[in-house]
């Protein structure tokens, strides 16, 4: 479900596609407009996740049943959205976010080759099923997004056949509901893709109090 209070922006991608980058830009201008905004990530953005984070993406981890792997990512999210996410829409702020469930559906489910059913129920479970209002998805072959990393963690390491599979997953997901999704071309300048993005959250801006 859809948050009535507050808006939830999402950006989703491959490794190196710039998510992080335009988190920050997005926050910028929704500040000029007036709103509050909380700029957030997963996994590892509350005191628990940060100790998840490091399990998951942590090289030293070593290999994870994939199952494991997918009930973190849920543990983090569970724990992310209760304590950071909800609170800041039910106090009608903006909420902008560098990854979030279909990111799981995307790594765990197409990448890791699970159901993606079973990883969407538990994913949805642990979110009470909160949706963003709209998720960008910034789409990168794997080959140039993982070539933006000098060192890389437990998923930029994994193959290119797991990477391409994850962003079939990203372009299937869009493609299905694209009144909810923004699909852009990650090679085009940053600050094109950024005015895509503003273009596309601007008439969302209503809902929100500033």
């Amino acid at each position: 479900m859809h948050s009535a209070t507050g808006l939830l922006v999402c950006f989703e991608g491959g490794e190196g596609s710039g998510k992080s980058t335009q988190s920050r830009l997005l926050r910028s201008w929704l500040e000029e407009q007036g709103h509050t905004v909380v700029l957030t990530f997963e996994p590892g953005d509350t005191p628990v996740g940060r100790r998840l984070r490091e399990i998951l993406l942590g090289p030293e981890t070593g290999e994870l049943s994939p199952r494991a792997e997918a009930l973190i990512y849920a543990a983090d999210r569970a724990e992310h959205v209760d304590r950071l996410v909800r609170p800041a829409l039910e106090r009608g702020e903006v909420v902008v976010m560098d990854r979030y469930v279909d990111s799981s559906l995307a790594y765990q489910g197409a990448g890791r080759e699970l159901d993606v059913a079973d990883v969407e129920r538990v994913s949805r479970w642990a979110t009470g099923d909160l949706r963003p209002h709209l998720t960008v998805v910034l789409d990168l072959e794997p080959e140039q997004g993982l070539g933006r990393f000098e060192g890389r963690d437990r998923m930029e390491g994994e193959s290119l056949a797991f990477h391409r599979r994850v962003r079939e997953a990203f372009l299937r997901m869009a493609e299905a509901d694209p009144d909810h999704y923004l699909v852009l071309d990650a090679r085009t300048s940053v600050d094109e893709t950024a005015a895509a993005v503003r273009a596309r959250v601007a008439p969302l801006l209503g809902q929100v109090a500033s």
